[in-house]
């Protein structure tokens, strides 16, 4: 029992991956409820994370009995991989399990910024006179959505966006293959600026990286149509909120709708005079894999990931 391996988790999991997880006579381990989480430093053998817990180089330096990391969802960006990769730690996702909720969420973000679902129901709750020729939506049947980033979530949307809207794909991505999204319709674009300039709407599927900080930013802004729709549905930072805000303010745009922000979760204190004044912007805070199907099935993924490093195995998740 001595050398059984001890797994932390840090984060909230579904039950689904909970139960797997105490189910399995040949490790320790210890919930996010248990007062000892805090001393995983020490003791941890293995972490499970959610993007709410960092992982930062100091914390790789006190760790030294750590072997294993695994996040849910795709994005690892909380975790120093550097940090991982010097002290020989093994770093695991969950890719492409979370497409289809984020896919949906997006989906559902762009028509409720233009139908203004969510700003006609504040008007409603404040117990305002709604006239309904002032608030004109827009459709967003047979129009174009430019997506940014063609992997596994960006695919996903451009499949929905033509079922759901029959609307056409412009794509942008200069990192996939030239084949790929070869059984989707689309016209894919090596110009960033082609894209926003032609789009709809505008949805942005990328991870956080120095090609990607402020990838949207005021010059990008500027080149977009005046009724154009902007969703993100992928990392904070990725947009220039400075920027958007202006945007907004000045209707150079027609709305927008933001899944994840740089302060997380959002707050009134951030957000309260500057973007949450808006009334043309939507903010959730970084809901987009959470359903309840989704994050049974991504809990799962991770603890059966952690098991199979574990035991040895070589598995395709693995970014460390």
């Amino acid at each position: 029992m001595a050398d059984l391996p001890t797994v932390y988790v840090l984060d909230p999991y579904h039950p689904d991956a909970i139960a797997l997880l105490t189910s399995t006579p040949t490790i320790r381990h210890v919930l996010p409820d248990d007062p000892a989480k805090a001393s995983w430093h020490q003791h941890a053998t293995a972490l499970m994370v959610r993007s709410e817990t960092k992982i930062r180089a100091e914390d790789f330096q006190r760790a030294e009995k750590l072997k294993i990391i695994v996040k849910q969802g795709v994005g690892v960006d909380n975790i120093d991989l550097d940090a991982a990769k010097r002290h020989q730690v093994i770093v695991c996702n969950t890719p492409a399990l979370n497409s289809e909720a984020v896919a949906e969420l997006t989906i559902s973000l762009a028509l409720a910024v233009s139908r203004r679902v969510c700003e006609l129901d504040r008007l409603i709750r404040q117990g305002q006179k709604v006239v309904r020729s002032q608030v004109l939506g827009r459709s967003l049947f047979r129009k174009t959505e430019g997506i940014v980033g063609m992997g596994n979530i960006g695919r996903v949307v451009a499949r929905k966006w033509i079922g759901a809207m029959e609307g056409s794909i412009i794509a942008y991505d200069p990192f996939v293959s030239e084949d790929a999204w070869g059984d989707i319709p689309h016209e894919r674009v090596k110009d960033l600026a082609d894209l926003l300039r032609r789009a709809d709407v505008v949805t942005l599927h990328v991870p956080l990286t120095e090609q990607t900080r402020s990838l949207i930013g005021r010059e990008q802004f500027a080149l977009m149509k005046k009724d154009a729709i902007l969703i993100n549905c992928s990392r904070g930072g990725i947009v220039d909120e400075a920027a958007l805000l202006e945007a907004l303010q000045k209707n150079t745009i027609f709305g927008a709708a933001l899944d994840a922000m740089d302060v997380e979760p959002p707050t009134v204190e951030a957000y309260g005079d500057g973007l949450l004044s808006c009334p043309n912007l939507i903010m959730t805070p970084h809901v987009g894999a959470s359903t309840v199907e989704n994050q049974s099935r991504s809990g799962v993924a991770v603890v059966e990931t952690l098991l199979a490093v574990l035991e040895g195995k070589e598995v395709p998740n693995r970014i460390v």
